[in-house]
């Protein structure tokens, strides 16, 4: 005999027949038939987030561990509070399936003035996510939901919305069949010809390098083995860790650093992979790029989107480089003079920024000290974060420092606990601003109820430090609008039972850290940056504007 279900239970069966673990959301009376059914089910975890951009956020935190991550939001507001969290996903490639609710269907539509309704939710939701459904029909409701999946899941990815209007999550359906797991359509392959021309090309060069970003998280192999052949490697800030800083040849991700740079200037080759090649890592994309550049990517779409590409060849980069390797056939590219300076261009570029940073290089040292090498560093958009925490905290495999690719200022903490919680067995340390931190306070609450295993560091300069420096920089030093009251994070902290230190010095930080590091829960740690010194730090590298 058929079983009879609601669409809201349909749709829990579903995200348990594709191991969804946890979901991360805000009840409403506009979701209810789903939340219900996960509730009764009590096979998914429900985290509730404390507003909806925090669970979408949380999702696309745990969608980089885990392969998919799932938030429910409500309609209207609710659903628009999320976009922000959804232009992150879309950056950063978060495969994050969006559930949110929407109103009746016979009042659909209509500027009817129901409750939660908004003009043409469908529309933003379709602006900030890779594609956006609305299910109109309760029997078509799995069929939407497994493509929802299938499309979030395929490279490239990204979050997708479905919106379902409250009385469809309530009719009753016969639950199909089938609702096993779909599978994401299948990478392109490169043709052997492009690589063995590749190969060929490779071996030609003199002083070739290897540029690698997010694409590259699943080749770490490869990308080892062409570095071990003697091809240095600058990576991404998403990329860090694909080629462990520990290697001889890992540049990084020190793209403006002057010794990189000539570096990059002098190159013969420069192979692309998997990379976006931003902005603010490019100089506005006016980074001096050698004449021949070859790239690797999945997405036909990245072909000549930045810079003027020799050659383009489309197929996914572990596929394409373990053949490439294949086709190389060992061949050593090792050059004595040439690993003299990439060694020389990475420590220039170290002690430079270790110069810049003073007393936060020591922070630095005293956080990788404390943080098991296992541990995951999740960073705001913040003048530590972009400074120190992207380039100067060493990191030995991909996924360990994760942050805003969209690069928006208050995703950090509700990242850090997506990263916890998808990460049950290692250490999360968040590292947070105070201006962007009060974006989304809300979620220390969270932070707490879900005792997640994780360190808050609040770097408190009493404002937005970032803009500080760029009006220092580009606006002779007029300082407007960038300073906030705050409040005292350590007793806000222990308000919400967090274990929690305000430190003012690197010296007491590392005591505290080692302390909050041992704690099995929650912690917070305020920086008083005021009294731990200035941090020199005018903004991301640009051609002039102002």
């Amino acid at each position: 005999m058929t079983e009879r279900v609601n669409v809201g239970e349909a749709i829990a069966r579903i995200l348990e027949q594709h191991q969804v673990e946890s979901l991360y959301g805000v009840i409403s009376i506009h979701n209810l038939p789903i939340a219900d059914a996960i509730g009764r089910r009590e096979k998914i975890r429900f985290i509730a987030a404390r507003g909806e951009a925090g669970s979408v956020t949380m999702a696309d935190a745990h969608a980089r561990f885990k392969g998919l991550g799932v938030a429910l939001t409500s309609t209207g507001a609710g659903a628009g509070n999320a976009v922000g969290s959804l232009i992150e996903a879309m950056n950063a490639a978060s495969p994050v399936l969006h559930l949110t609710g929407q109103v009746e269907r016979e009042y659909l539509d209509r500027d009817a003035s129901f409750i939660h309704e908004t003009k043409d939710q469908l529309s933003f939701l379709k602006a900030s996510s890779k594609a956006a459904f609305r299910i109109s029909s309760p029997e078509h409701a799995v069929g939407v939901i497994r493509e929802a999946i299938r499309i979030a899941t395929t490279v490239p990815m990204g979050p997708v919305s479905v919106e379902i209007p409250i009385d469809v999550q309530a009719a009753e359906i016969d639950l199909p069949a089938n609702l096993a797991p779909v599978q994401a359509l299948a990478l392109p392959a490169a043709e052997q010809a492009e690589i063995d021309a590749l190969a060929a090309q490779l071996t030609a060069a003199k002083r070739p390098m290897l540029w690698v970003g997010g694409g590259c998280l699943h080749a770490v192999d490869e990308v080892r083995a062409l570095a071990d052949l003697g091809i240095p490697v600058l990576s991404s800030t998403h990329a860090r860790g694909v080629l462990a800083d520990d290697h001889p040849r890992n540049l990084r991700a020190f793209h403006n650093a002057t010794a990189v740079e000539q570096l990059l200037e002098q190159a013969d080759l420069l192979l692309v992979v998997g990379s976006r090649l931003r902005s603010n890592e490019t100089k506005t994309y006016s980074l001096a790029f050698p004449d021949q550049v070859i790239q690797i990517d999945a997405s036909p779409m990245a072909q000549q989107r930045n810079y003027k590409i020799s050659q383009f060849i489309c197929g996914d980069s572990r596929d394409t480089l373990a053949r490439l390797l294949q086709a190389m056939s060992g061949l050593s590219k090792i050059d004595a003079d040439y690993d003299a300076q990439i060694t020389a261009a990475r420590e220039q570029a170290i002690a430079k920024l270790r110069e810049q940073m003073d007393q936060y290089a020591l922070i630095c040292d005293h956080l990788r000290a404390a943080l098991p090498e296992d541990g995951i560093f999740v960073r705001d958009i913040t003048m530590s974060g972009s400074t120190w925490g992207s380039r100067l905290f060493p990191v030995q495999r991909p996924k360990q420092n994760i942050h805003s690719l969209a690069g928006a200022i208050g995703l950090g903490l509700a990242h850090a606990i997506g990263a916890a919680i998808a990460n049950p067995t290692k250490k999360v340390v968040g590292l947070v601003g105070d201006g962007g931190l009060m974006l989304g306070i809300g979620e220390i609450a969270t932070m707490a109820q879900e005792n997640t295993d994780m360190v808050l560091m609040v770097m408190n300069d009493g404002g937005y430090g970032v803009m500080r420096g760029i009006q220092n920089n580009y606006f002779s030093g007029r300082q407007y609008f960038n300073a906030l009251h705050t409040p005292d994070y350590r007793l806000l902290g222990e308000s919400m039972g967090i274990k929690s230190w305000k430190v003012g010095s690197a010296a007491e930080f590392k005591t505290a850290i080692q302390q909050a590091i041992a704690i099995d829960g929650p912690a917070l740690i305020e920086l008083d940056m005021h009294a731990i010194g200035p941090l020199q730090f005018a903004g991301p590298p640009q051609k002039k504007l102002y």
